[in-house]
């Protein structure tokens, strides 16, 4: 990209010592955009072919990382690895549906252990209404017999602290806006105190997905909120709570484009839908930096443009829907009614109801690999080297089965042209820019994860990464650069 500079090897940054503490000017706020479904190359060719753009501009005080990977491409997870520092074998959140086998079931007397965990769309009080119907419902909530049968809300399910909790107990006021009030809960962490403000307006109300357009009205009421956070205000820009030291932001207008509309070919070539959603993510990172500017922080703010995941297929040919209760349906061919869970998308997440049986599921998908698209499947040793051992960890899934790419388990009419959550590249490589006051517009291609985002946001805003329970565990380090 012409607007960038050379990208420099890891051998030459750490040998100039190019990248030392970043300018003359500190870091007093950070603010991250996470943009759903953005792809390291859609960042990469938006910003070559419209070099006098808002996202251009962003890059050329900053590092641009295009070899970045989210841990595990679903939004739960993703979203985590770059506000804890951790991966699911950390945090203990794998997909955004899940299961745990030491838990009771939603409005149950905890007599009976192991239960669907849906923190989503599925634990609005009313998913339907505009504001997600005011937050949680616990109705709706798992149980936990292990304390009185007592209720547990999303952020008392996450196993590690965020940045948040670390920002908010130094003193900053901190605030996240997202789709679902189950997502700002996880923001909030195991204390349930991160959050000075938060908003999820809620992006599964009837019609917000049908379109772009759709998507684009739920988006400004997102940019809406942050434009007041950005302002000192709450959310609803009616009280006063001044300027987030630790502010951020869900848009998913990019991600439903994917969808949607999809690319042209499989050089990634942008249809003109696709073209619409980056568009507006670059109107709003253009709005995000005029509203800085207002607010006099312009040159004292690092922003974060992240994604929770990418999609795939990028070749609309290889796209193939496949009947997702046919696909879990196997599970019942070895015992009826063995299966816990059975979550899919890009990728299929089994939790057995008796692990004695994973063997012979295994041996079933395998029986039937080239009649559902299988390309891979983990269990036992293989799925062990990459997770947790589901024989010790309650939440995680006793098979992973990662499908050929462009093969999709779900409803077979679904118009969709991609979807997430496996580990093709075309899931996981996603964009990552930071941008910061003195940053000289580098682009990186040492290979990273955006679980580092989490232990340099805190070290830009002078704090210790190290605070931060996954980074201990899973040693995660701060980005190249800092």
């Amino acid at each position: 990209m012409k607007s960038l500079l050379t990208t420099l090897s890891l051998a030459s940054i750490c040998s100039t010592g190019l990248f030392a503490q970043p300018g003359p000017t500190r870091v007093e706020h950070v603010l991250i955009v996470s943009a759903d479904g953005l792809h390291s190359f859609d960042l990469a060719r938006y910003i070559a072919s419209q070099p006098g753009s808002a996202l251009a501009k962003l890059s050329r005080r900053g590092s641009t990382y295009t070899n970045a990977a989210t841990p595990l491409p679903n939004s739960t997870p993703g979203m985590l690895a770059f506000l804890t520092g951790g991966s699911p074998n950390a945090t203990g959140l794998i997909y955004s549906e899940s299961y745990d086998r030491s838990l009771s079931p939603p409005n149950s007397d905890c007599s009976t252990k192991g239960t669907q965990v849906v923190y989503n769309e599925g634990v609005s009080i009313d998913p339907d209404a505009e504001d997600s119907g005011g937050g949680v419902d616990p109705k709706k909530l798992p149980r936990d017999p292990a304390h009185g049968c007592s209720l547990v809300y999303p952020h008392q399910w996450l196993r590690v602290n965020t940045v948040f909790e670390i920002v908010k107990q130094a003193g900053g006021v901190t605030a996240w806006i997202d789709q679902f009030p189950g997502f700002c809960d996880y923001v909030k962490g195991p204390s349930g105190k991160g959050l000075d403000d938060e908003f999820a307006p809620n992006s599964h109300t009837p019609g917000v997905k049908a379109s772009i357009e759709a998507t684009i009205v739920q988006d400004d009421k997102r940019m809406k909120a942050l434009l007041n956070n950005i302002a000192g205000k709450d959310h609803s820009g009616t009280k006063q709570i001044g300027i987030p030291k630790l502010m951020g932001v869900t848009l998913i207008a990019v991600n439903v484009a994917q969808k949607l509309a999809g690319y042209r070919d499989t050089d990634a070539t942008p249809t003109d839908g696709l073209t619409k959603g980056m568009d507006y993510l670059d109107h709003q990172v253009g709005r995000i930096q005029e509203a800085l500017a207002r607010a006099d922080i312009a040159e004292s703010t690092m922003v974060v443009l992240t994604a929770k995941h990418g999609n795939s297929p990028i070749d609309v040919a290889k796209r193939k829907i496949i009947s997702e209760p046919e696909f879990c349906g196997l599970i019942d061919q070895v015992e009826k009614g063995l299966a816990g869970q059975c979550v899919v998308d890009t990728v299929g997440l089994v939790w057995l109801k008796d692990q004695s049986k994973t063997a012979q599921v295994v041996a079933k998908f395998h029986e039937n690999q080239e009649r559902f698209g299988i390309h891979k499947i983990y269990s036992g040793a293989t799925l062990k080297m990459r997770w947790n051992d589901p024989q010790e960890d309650p939440r995680m899934p006793d098979i992973i089965v990662q499908p050929l790419l462009g093969v999709m388990w779900g409803n077979p009419e679904s118009p969709k042209l991609a979807e997430h959550g496996g580990f093709f590249d075309e899931d996981t490589n996603v964009a990552l820019m930071v941008s910061w006051p003195g940053g000289k517009g580098e682009v990186i291609k040492t290979p990273v994860t955006t679980m580092q985002v989490a232990p340099t946001i805190l070290q830009a805003l002078g704090l210790k990464g190290s605070d931060l329970k996954a980074v201990q565990l899973e040693r995660t380090a701060v980005l190249p650069g800092f």
